[in-house]
């Protein structure tokens, strides 16, 4: 145990919101509210949502590291269950000085919202920006581009009005010439550019038929791009050939949750959304609710068999409510939404007397759900693999196998491993948030089947104190394998 002791020495077991060993990192994706004070220093990298008060990492957490090494690790940064997703949620929106002053500032704010973005967490990296201002080409840059994601084009417009030395995109000086009334001269800049090379072929032609409208008259649809910037988004949307959201990243899911596009876009958006840990899971059941499906099929039947799930626990219908579960079970598996659907059910069916595959899914939603350890205080389950949940559950080392996915590194990991020694250097070097990182890489590896990846990274995370994040991350990557293996 002698690096676990160090690693604790050294942190003081982080003490907060993180470390609290029965609390979730987060109820939602949405953050708390947002407390923010001035910044002592001209670099704006350390804005965040989240005080160390709420979040348990100290303001230093990135102090002792390489910016270059953080901004990659960020970038590649893919959480593999909902509960390190929370996790990384956390650190990106965390109050803390960046690791360097000046431009490197800056760029691990640009990264931390670059993250964000890519996640869905659309507001939440707005926010920061507000926060942080956007006075540097990098980060207003940022901010144009959240600006037309989320339809804010004519304060864009007069900002980079105000403050054309913020950015050198032509494509947006001519896009916000034109929005501002002065087609003549946004022609005259679209001609220059293209002469001179300075717009790519597609942003000429999109510009070119959004400044005259009647080229594009009997013209072919243009190709949609597979990744369209905010802007090439928006001016689709102006010719009249609006781009769908569901091909797109994640960001752009954000559009469709407002319902102008119909009710059935609508909850696909919150459904991709929710399976990124985006979007709270009372707003999805709120979107599940909004009205009876006129259809079937595919998000229909999850709507429908959630709204049979509501109306049997509302009466109390322990029958109903076994024959709605064992329906919407599989179809909340096979579109990667078990996780909100425990977070909204979990106890309302562990107070029920379920019999059979029902009591089973019930069990399970308990483990998967943010109430999971007083959910599982009482008499141990039946069940081999049951009994294997539930002492994870507590934190406690499984007495016996299970035929689970990863129960073996499951397993060692909470029977007394040992964060890596690279791990434990680091640490001592000050770099808390490198750790961090570097544990959700070796989490994700592990998810991929590199056992020993999945045990140093949940035995890191004891380690440092986020006892309930690893007890959570444990339970979904078994959970969720093990249902997936079952389709």
């Amino acid at each position: 145990m002698r690096n676990r002791t160090a690693l604790l020495l050294l942190l003081g077991a982080l003490p907060g919101a993180l470390a609290a060993q029965g609390d979730p990192v987060a109820d939602s994706a949405t953050p708390p509210p947002v407390e923010s004070l001035p910044l002592d220093g001209p670099s704006p990298g350390a804005a965040g949502l989240l005080p160390a008060r709420v979040t348990g990492l100290p303001g230093s957490l990135w102090l002792g590291s390489d910016p270059a090494t953080l901004r990659a690790l960020i970038g590649a940064v893919d959480p593999a269950v909902p509960a390190m997703q929370g996790l990384m949620r956390v650190l990106m929106l965390a109050e803390a000085d960046p690791p360097a002053a000046g431009d490197d500032g800056v760029a691990h704010l640009a990264a931390r919202i670059d993250w964000l973005v890519r996640h869905g967490a659309v507001d939440e990296a707005q926010a920061l920006l507000e926060i942080a201002g956007h006075d540097v080409p990098v980060l207003f840059r940022r901010w144009a581009d959240l600006a037309l994601l989320q339809g804010r084009t004519e304060a864009l417009c007069s900002e980079r009005a105000a403050r054309p030395q913020l950015s050198d995109d032509l494509a947006l000086a001519i896009f916000c010439t034109a929005r501002r009334g002065d087609w003549p001269g946004a022609a005259l800049m679209l001609r220059s550019g293209a002469a001179l090379g300075d717009l790519g072929p597609r942003e000429s032609e999109l510009l070119t038929r959004f400044l005259d409208p009647e080229l594009a008259e009997g013209a072919p649809p243009l190709l949609p791009p597979v990744r369209p910037s905010p802007l090439e988004f928006r001016l689709f949307e102006a010719l009249g050939e609006p781009l769908p959201t569901a091909p797109l990243p994640l960001a752009f899911s954000v559009l469709d949750l407002g319902g102008d596009n119909g009710w059935k876009a609508q909850l696909e958006a919150a459904e991709r959304l929710a399976r990124a840990s985006a979007l709270p899971a009372n707003r999805l059941l709120g979107l599940y609710t909004l009205r009876r499906p006129a259809a079937s099929g595919g998000v229909w039947e999850r709507a429908a068999g959630l709204q049979r799930l509501e109306r049997a626990l509302a009466r109390g219908a322990p029958d109903s409510a076994e024959a709605a579960l064992q329906q919407l079970w599989p179809q909340m598996a096979s579109a990667g939404l078990l996780v909100p659907l425990a977070e909204l059910y979990a106890a309302p069916l562990a107070a029920l007397a379920l019999d059979g595959r029902a009591a089973r899914q019930a069990r399970l939603a308990v483990f998967l759900s943010p109430g999971y350890e007083a959910l599982s205080a009482g008499p141990l389950p039946d069940t081999p693999d049951l009994r294997f949940l539930t002492a994870i559950a507590r934190g406690e080392t499984p007495a016996e196998r299970a035929d689970l996915p990863h129960a073996g590194a499951v397993a060692a990991a909470f029977g007394g491993a040992e964060p890596p020694d690279v791990l434990l250097r680091q640490l001592q070097d000050g770099r808390l948030g490198e750790v961090i990182l570097r544990v959700q890489a070796l989490f994700a590896s592990g998810a991929e089947g590199n056992a020993p990846d999945l045990t140093d990274a949940l035995a890191t995370l004891r380690a440092l104190g986020l006892e309930d994040v690893a007890r959570r991350a444990a339970l979904q990557i078994m959970i969720l394998d093990a249902e997936r293996a079952r389709r």
